[in-house]
């Protein structure tokens, strides 16, 4: 008797797609969209950007990036492009900052999604599946992987240029997977030179995006992750031939090539110094900004960037037996996923750990394709799989039905995930004890500990870790692993994560912008906006005026004394500075206001005359 649940999605298979299309909207909802404009801007990069955005909107400059009357050559323009537009559109506010950082996770997560639907396990649909929704059901893991780990979330919703090139540059490489996997297996004498793959005019294109979002890596990483991929299958001059590069290289090049000519004639030896010689080379060969770190340092932090999937990646790379070559070499390109989502990673992990200057967004690009081997892993544990595409050395077979056995192997990777989510609630639930001394909230740990949320933290990731024992216990649920660590993610990212955002953001930087919007009202024309001891980005944006930046005490006094002479008509300046750092040996009462007081800030209205008889 026909089962009337699988006859009807037969018959509907558009609900399928409905309600996939839901799933990826719901999980980019509650991964990159939900709250993303609710809380202000995080000092000190992210304003940074926002701030240049801002200035090259008012001044109509789409060329050359500044803040705070300087150039900033850090990162290409497409990131103020993008911000700038959505500034024209919803005003300049957090959404504006941030929407190009969600829209390109929510957009990778939506292709990621597609690949693994039609590539996840391809060779099954010449034979009737036992299981006819599996293939969708991997899909919608997949998708929640490539969302719901802390570092896509954390950087999806910071207004910055990571993310856009992480979407750029993942969605080229899944770009030229799928032209790949269409056109891979041709025989050379059928490859018309006329043709090409629209998914490979995709892949030039993002990845000229992925240049204008980031620079160089944008082209380098793609082009090193395929040349290795092609390399190792023995394809490479038979692909490369499919993909046309003239013509892949003319579409690339147009994209690109315009602003960075147009910038270096503006700007010349300063922009190629900057951008290319410092920002790219040297981070690089040597330490950048002391972001140095020990060669296992990305170790670290896709152990907890991926968490709790991580625990899951040696196995997941392991059941791709990379190291059988010929197995490769024979297998269709379409059932290929898994191994290019390795080059993927490992192309990626490679090039951050030989670069000298280490920081954890740097290997953000490679969490698609960790998600996507872990995705595989969990599909192949829970499902009868048709075909031979995938057996390993670790699966049974009853006819042509091959279902991999629960190895020890999965076992032993669940009792570290068990380890790894009890070491997560225990530093949650301990972390008011664990933080350091933060001037700038000196009473932080009273705050978090009266806030719940380590509370909350540590119950959350213990009654996952409970839920992970009984799992394991249960050799017919153990395939079933993954299941509590998604529960218990999307509990964190509401219940802990979220307000965490919000009560980091009242108590750092909500009382800069109170301190900004009072010296907007209070601010006399030609008064001068002075930080004194520390440096906050986000001022300049809140003020949408110049700041300017001193250590000290001493450096703002001769800077005053200077002011005195040059600009007479403006009697004082403001001061922003902290309570323990407000010079008020340098003041004095009668000639000095306190305009208001917020955190562990103070706003100074100052006379000039009281400092010109300083040395």
């Amino acid at each position: 008797m026909t089962n009337p649940v699988k006859k009807y999605w037969q018959q509907h298979p558009r609900y399928r797609w409905i309600l996939s299309i839901l799933w990826v909207l719901l999980i980019g909802l509650v991964a990159f969209f939900w709250n993303l404009g609710s809380i202000g801007l995080i000092d000190e990069t992210e304003p940074l950007f926002a701030e240049a955005a801002r200035q090259m909107s008012e001044t109509g400059d789409w060329i050359v990036p500044y803040f705070n009357g300087k150039t900033r050559f850090d990162k290409p323009p497409l990131v103020y492009w993008l911000m700038a537009i959505a500034y024209k559109i919803i005003g300049v506010n957090e959404w504006a900052v941030r929407l190009p950082s969600a829209i390109a996770a929510l957009g990778l997560t939506a292709l990621g999604f597609y690949t693994l639907r039609r590539f996840a396990f391809p060779q099954t649909r010449l034979i009737e599946p036992k299981f006819p929704n599996y293939l969708w059901f991997s899909a919608w893991i997949g998708a929640a992987l490539i969302a719901l780990n802390p570092l896509t979330i954390v950087w999806a919703r910071t207004g910055v240029s990571d993310m856009l090139l992480v979407g750029c540059m993942g969605s080229a490489l899944l770009c030229f997977f799928i032209g790949y996997a269409e056109t891979g297996n041709r025989e050379q004498g059928e490859a018309s030179p006329m043709k090409i793959s629209p998914w490979y005019l995709a892949f030039y294109v993002l990845s000229a995006l992925a240049v204008l979002a980031k620079g160089p890596v944008g082209i380098v990483l793609p082009g090193l992750i395929i040349g290795a991929f092609l390399l190792y299958l023995g394809k490479f001059r038979l692909v490369v031939r499919l993909m046309r590069p003239l013509l892949g290289g003319f579409i690339f090049a147009a994209i690109t090539i315009p602003w960075y000519v147009l910038v270096i004639w503006k700007q010349g030896d300063a922009y190629i110094n900057s951008f290319f010689g410092y920002h790219n080379v040297q981070r690089f060969t040597s330490v950048v900004n002391d972001h140095a770190g020990p060669w296992y340092f990305y170790f670290l932090v896709v152990l907890v960037g991926f968490a709790p999937w991580s625990t899951y990646l040696p196995l997941a790379i392991a059941r791709l037996r990379f190291w059988d070559r010929k197995y490769w070499q024979a297998v269709p390109a379409a059932s290929q996923l898994g191994l290019f989502a390795l080059f993927w990673f490992a192309g990626v992990f490679g090039f951050f750990t030989i670069a000298v200057t280490k920081l954890p967004s740097y290997v953000l690009p490679l969490m698609p394709a960790a998600a996507i081997m872990v995705t595989l892993l969990w599909t192949e544990q829970m499902f009868p799989i048709v075909g031979a595409g995938y057996t390993n050395n670790y699966t049974t077979r009853t006819g042509n039905l091959t279902k991999p056995a629960p190895p020890r192997w999965l076992w032993w990777s669940g009792l570290f995930n068990l380890v790894l989510v009890s070491a997560i609630a225990s530093f949650i639930f301990f972390s008011p004890n664990l933080i350091g001394y933060d001037p700038a909230v000196p009473d932080l740990k009273q705050v978090l500990q009266d806030s719940g949320i380590p509370l909350r933290g540590g119950i959350i990731w213990g009654l996952t870790a409970t839920a992970v024992v009984f799992l394991l216990q249960t050799k017919q649920l153990r395939p079933w692993l993954w299941s509590a660590n998604l529960v218990g993610f999307i509990a964190f990212l509401i219940f802990v994560l979220t307000p965490g955002y919000f009560l980091v953001d009242k108590v750092r930087q909500m009382p800069l912008r109170e301190l900004a919007a009072i010296a907007i009202q209070q601010q006399k024309p030609g008064e001068e906006l002075i930080m004194v001891g520390f440096e906050k980005p986000s001022v300049v944006f809140y003020t949408q005026q110049p700041v300017t930046f001193f250590p000290n005490f001493e450096f703002t006094i001769f800077h005053i004394q200077q002011l005195a002479a040059t600009n007479p008509d403006s009697p004082s300046v403001l001061i922003l500075a902290q309570y323990n750092k407000t010079g008020e040996e340098f003041l004095q009462p009668d000639r000095s206001k306190i305009l208001g007081e917020s955190g562990s800030y103070k706003l100074i209205r100052a006379s000039k005359k009281q400092f010109l008889h300083f040395p």
